[in-house]
């Protein structure tokens, strides 16, 4: 069957999300499909394996495995994960299927973390799925047990608002704001080693209940509103978010600001 014309957006959407490593990422290519990821990065060993159910490889062997247009089956899962060494990723694209719940929990449920899909291509419109787990350490990152536990809460993901810890300049209320005054808003993220996420709540009380005990120990400071957005708005920002996160993420991870644009904000709640 010849290559759709999209594939090579859809390598180069692969490419994006390789992991952080060394010299040189030794990566396992399903059928050899997507070997063009060696023309567009030149620290890639490429292996090409056949039907995962044969692969003859050393446990832990890989920093990434790439399956190009291809579904997520069990077989696959399971080979990659063994193929993986810890913080190594599975990338999967596919033509077919749409981003959905489903295939975050089958990332999940075989035992991946820091999983994301999304649509793989703009056309303009959405097209295809690409799908990224990533092999988890030994002992699970606060951050990444956060992600995890929040991915559960199926109401979260279907509300139509988040609320987000801002920090605004000036800190006035609208009426003492003179004429000539630009208000700035940013919000609170944690920044890890590996990225930044936007920390996002599904209620104002659990926005609340983070702040409480955060600002009592002084590891958050500055925040002076909670700003609700829609959830489809934040979803198109381009940092990662983690949706209802505890206050223990900020053991680990740094409090960072990020600017936001207050006028794709919502009224306030009563």
């Amino acid at each position: 069957m010849a290559d759709s014309p999209l594939k090579p957006r859809l390598i180069e959407a692969m490419l994006k999300h390789l992991p952080p490593g060394g010299a040189t990422l030794r990566l396992l290519d399903l059928h050899g499909r997507a070997a063009a990821l060696a023309e567009l990065r030149g620290d890639l060993d490429i292996v090409p394996v056949g039907d995962p159910a044969g692969w003859m490889v050393e446990p832990g062997c890989a920093d990434a495995v790439t399956a190009y247009d291809c579904a997520p089956d069990a077989a696959l899962l399971r080979a990659a994960l063994n193929a993986l060494r810890p913080g190594g990723r599975l990338i999967i694209t596919s033509l077919a299927g749409r981003p959905g719940e489903a295939l975050v929990r089958a990332l999940e449920s075989a035992g991946y973390t820091r999983i994301l899909v999304e649509a793989a291509v703009e056309t303009p419109a959405p097209t295809g799925v690409l799908m990224r787990g990533e092999k988890p350490y030994v002992e699970e990152h606060p951050v990444d047990r956060v992600r995890r536990v929040s991915a559960r809460d199926e109401t979260p993901r279907a509300g139509r608002y988040v609320y987000l810890l801002v920090q605004q300049s000036p800190d006035k209320p609208v009426w003492a704001l003179q004429p000539e005054e630009v208000v700035a808003w940013n919000a609170a993220a944690a920044a890890g080693d590996a990225e930044t996420v936007l920390l996002a709540f599904s209620s104002l009380p659990r926005a609340v209940a983070f702040m409480q005990p955060a600002v009592v120990s002084g590891r958050v400071l500055g925040v002076n509103k909670i700003a609700k957005y829609r959830w489809d708005v934040v979803r198109g920002w381009p940092h990662p978010v983690m949706l209802n996160p505890t206050d223990d993420i900020l053991d680990t991870n740094t409090l960072v600001f990020l600017p936001v644009d207050p006028t794709a904000a919502e009224a306030p709640d009563e």
